[in-house]
């Protein structure tokens, strides 16, 4: 049964809060090998804090990494649709593999307000699209029947990544769309939840604990390869203790660099304000939940 893992990787900035090419570099050459790909620019990334010129170099960054077999995809998600256009667009001439865009936030919007903002990026771009559905961060849900309507009208809107803790939803869309449109590409959005979409005919996920321990991550899709059941369980076990990394501290991001520093992966854990780097505490936290999933740092 085949699988695919997309990492969401952080975005690595110097201790002066500039962006670091080496760094970043260095995470891609870190999980390259383990996992089906990763996305630059994600909400793991602070896409929400870069501006558009930082947001390019990010793609470039992407886009000259030697990823061999790996998918490269970038995060397009913007306020105003033609910055959205905008970075799409540059994606695609960069050679990256498609785009992640969220549907907008703040305000609760209509079905029909959901597809026309979709509609106007598809007709404006040939980047393949990924739909980010996370009503957590929207207030909103994108239900499958539009899904559907977007997929089965524009070629290059190709899949969805569906981050909602509820597992029924992504199993609905998968229902719906996968066999009218059988390569219409469904993914989890929680580490934890990569199982279960597979076993509903899902693609897999995209999560973001493969930045920091990708072999894990690695080592569940060969599970899923080889149709080994009890491996795939132990697996979801280890994952599910894993998953109170999140919960170390809010927002995560923080948590994350600092267990990719702990692995020896990146040296700065600096993060766009106002979040703050982690107390000693907290560290603390990490290494009890990475203890008990057996799980050695650094790696």
């Amino acid at each position: 049964m085949k699988s695919s893992y997309l990492t969401p990787v952080v975005t690595v900035f110097d201790d002066r809060g500039r962006l670091d090419p080496e760094q970043n570099q260095r995470l891609y050459d870190y999980i390259k090998g383990y996992v089906t790909g990763f996305v630059v620019m994600g909400s793991t990334g602070e896409f929400f804090s870069l501006d558009m010129k930082l947001s390019k170099q990010l793609i470039q960054l992407a886009a000259e990494f030697d990823r061999g077999s790996m998918k490269a995809y970038a995060g397009a998600s913007r306020m105003a649709i033609a910055e959205s256009v905008e970075l799409a667009n540059y994606a695609q001439e960069n050679g990256l593999d498609g785009v992640m865009i969220i549907s907008p936030y703040y305000f609760r919007l209509s079905d029909e307000s959901i597809y026309a903002y979709y509609s106007e990026i598809a007709r404006q771009t040939t980047a393949k699209i990924f739909i980010y559905n996370f009503p957590d961060r929207t207030g909103y849900s994108i239900t499958p029947e539009v899904c559907l309507r977007l997929a089965d009208r524009y070629p290059n809107i190709v899949g969805l990544k569906d981050t909602i803790p509820d597992t029924a939803h992504t199993a609905q869309v998968i229902g719906k769309i996968k066999s009218r449109i059988p390569h219409f590409e469904v993914y989890a959005g929680y580490d934890n939840n990569f199982a279960h979409n597979v076993l509903s005919g899902g693609d897999g996920c995209i999560g973001g604990l493969s930045n920091i321990c990708p072999e894990v991550f690695q080592a569940w899709m060969a599970a899923f390869d080889r149709n080994d059941l009890a491996a795939v369980a132990t697996y979801q076990r280890k994952v599910d203790g894993l998953m109170d990394i999140y919960n170390v501290n809010d927002p995560f991001i923080p948590t994350f660099k600092k267990t990719l520093q702990l692995r020896g992966v990146i040296d700065s854990v600096y993060c766009t304000p106002p979040f703050n780097e982690l107390q000693d505490t907290q560290t603390e936290e990490i290494l009890k939940i990475f203890s008990r999933a057996d799980i050695n740092l650094p790696r």
